[in-house]
């Protein structure tokens, strides 16, 4: 059976692990940015509280996405579980330290302009500061995406859901007639996700971004 007929006989499966990576991803990504932003608001003014939160989130991307998942099992059992924990902490590092970057980098003049007129702490952040490092902190948010994207794969060690399922399937099956096809399916099904959901964060950035201050 070649790869296109493999396809074929096995796109309604393909389809199903490929929803279940995209959502696994997805659901993730809005937990580590809603987290990241929160740290990089609580640390951005503190040189030594910033540099603090910058290393801590750096540290979690030297432990191997399988030993991570592996460490996570015992503790919250097999399935979704792990697989949710360790995406979300996986993809804090590029959301904190880019959202500590551009609230950094808003210019002073503006706040002090804003906290002129009478404006809270709270709402100068919410309407000057953040929306100002709102172009940074979707840089990082893409960056998180793509890598998740690949470390979702692993959750398929631990029962987890997505298109790791399809890799890990032909890896153990090494051999027979379809493991290169289940492998080459599961590998380009996750470069697909990518690719979609880059081009979705660009359009975000267009319809989000004032024209003057994109990067």
């Amino acid at each position: 059976m070649n790869f296109w007929e493999y396809l074929g006989s096995r796109h309604q499966q393909l389809l199903v692990d490929a929803y279940q990576h995209a959502s696994a991803v997805f659901q993730c990504m809005v937990a580590a940015t809603v987290i990241g932003v929160l740290i990089g608001v609580v640390t951005y003014r503190s040189e030594w509280a910033g540099n603090l939160a910058t290393t801590a989130t750096s540290t979690i991307l030297t432990v191997p996405s399988l030993a991570m998942i592996g460490l996570l099992v015992p503790v919250v059992g097999l399935g979704v579980p792990p697989t949710v924990i360790a995406l979300t902490l996986y993809g804090l590092l590029p959301v904190v330290r880019n959202a500590i970057v551009g609230l950094r980098g808003v210019d002073p003049s503006l706040v002090d302009a804003a906290e002129g007129i009478g404006m809270s702490r709270v709402t100068r952040l919410a309407r000057v500061e953040l929306p100002l490092a709102w172009p940074p902190i979707l840089t990082g948010i893409r960056v998180s995406t793509q890598m998740l994207m690949g470390i979702a794969a692993i959750a398929a060690y631990a029962s987890g859901p997505g298109l790791g399922n399809e890799i890990f399937r032909g890896i153990a099956s090494l051999g027979s007639r379809n493991a290169l096809n289940q492998v080459l399916a599961g590998t380009l099904g996750i470069i697909v996700l990518a690719l979609l959901f880059d081009a979705a964060y660009v359009l975000l950035g267009r319809l989000t971004i004032p024209r003057g201050i994109r990067v």
